[in-house]
C-alpha cells in the first residue's frame, strides 16, 4: 500500500524543473526580498527624517521614538535571520545536505500557520474587516467604495484572496519537502551502494546468523605412538 507521503512525492515542480532547482531559486528569491527589506530598514534607522517612520508627540500625544527604534532593530534582526535561513536552504539544496533545508522548511510551516490563523479570524470575526478599513488613512484609494461594500462580499473576497495565498504557499512547502526527501534519499542510496560494492562487507555473514550459529566441534586430535 502506497503511503500518502509517497503518493504526493515528485522530483519536479513548476515549469518542469527539478525540486533542487526550485528550492535553490526559492531560497535566492527569499534572500533578495529580505535583503531589500533589511536595506530599507537600515536606511530608515540611519536617516529617520527622510523615511518618516517616527511618530512625533504632536500626532499621538506621546513620544514613541524609542519604541520605533526598537521595532526597527527587531525587524532588521528578523530580516538578517531570514537571510541566514534562506542561505542555508540554498546551500543545502546545492550541496545536497538535507539537514540545512530543515530551518527553511520550518519557517514555511510557521508562515503557513499564521496565514491560516488570519483566515480563521476573518471567518470568526467578520467585522474586523470594516474596523481595519476605518483605520486606513483618508488618502487610501477606493476607501469609500470599500466601506460601502456589503460586509459579506468583503469577507468572501478576503477569504478567496487568503485561500489563493495558502494554496500557493502549500505548493511551495511541498516543493521544499520533496527536495528534502530527494536529497536525504540520495545520501542513503550512496551509502548502500558503497556497502554493497565493498567485497569484504559482502563476504561477511549477517550478524544474526553468526549469533545463532551453533559452535563447531573441535577437530579430532591424533596422538602419535
Amino acid at each position: 500500500m502506497i503511503s500518502p507521503w509517497d503518493r504526493w512525492y515528485s522530483t519536479s515542480c513548476c515549469l518542469c524543473c527539478h525540486v533542487r532547482t526550485g528550492t535553490i531559486i526559492l531560497g535566492i528569491w527569499y534572500m533578495l526580498i529580505n535583503a531589500v527589506v533589511l536595506l530599507i530598514l537600515l536606511s530608515a534607522l540611519n536617516d529617520p527624517v527622510q523615511y518618516h517612520y517616527h511618530l512625533t508627540s504632536s500626532d499621538l500625544g506621546t513620544d514613541l521614538d524609542v519604541m520605533d527604534d526598537a521595532n526597527m532593530c527587531i525587524a532588521a534582526a528578523i530580516s538578517l535571520l531570514m537571510i541566514l535561513i534562506c542561505g542555508m536552504a540554498t546551500y543545502g539544496a546545492y550541496k545536497q545536505h538535507a539537514a540545512w533545508i530543515i530551518p527553511f522548511f520550518c519557517y514555511q510551516i510557521f508562515d503557513f500557520a499564521l496565514n491560516t490563523l488570519v483566515a480563521i479570524s476573518v471567518i470568526v470575526y467578520p467585522n474586523t474587516i470594516q474596523d481595519y478599513l476605518q483605520q486606513l488613512p483618508g488618502t487610501f484609494p477606493y476607501k469609500e467604495d470599500l466601506m460601502s461594500t456589503n460586509n459579506m462580499c468583503l469577507v468572501l473576497a478576503v477569504l478567496l484572496f487568503v485561500g489563493c495565498i495558502l494554496a500557493f504557499k502549500a505548493y511551495l512547502i511541498a516543493c521544499v519537502w520533496n527536495c528534502y526527501r530527494y536529497v536525504s534519499g540520495r545520501s542513503t542510496t550512496e551509502v548502500l551502494v558503497y556497502v554493497t560494492t565493498n567485497d569484504t562487507t559482502v563476504l561477511l555473514p549477517p550478524y544474526e546468523e553468526v549469533v545463532t550459529m551453533p559452535p563447531k566441534d573441535p577437530p579430532p586430535q591424533y596422538v602419535s605412538a
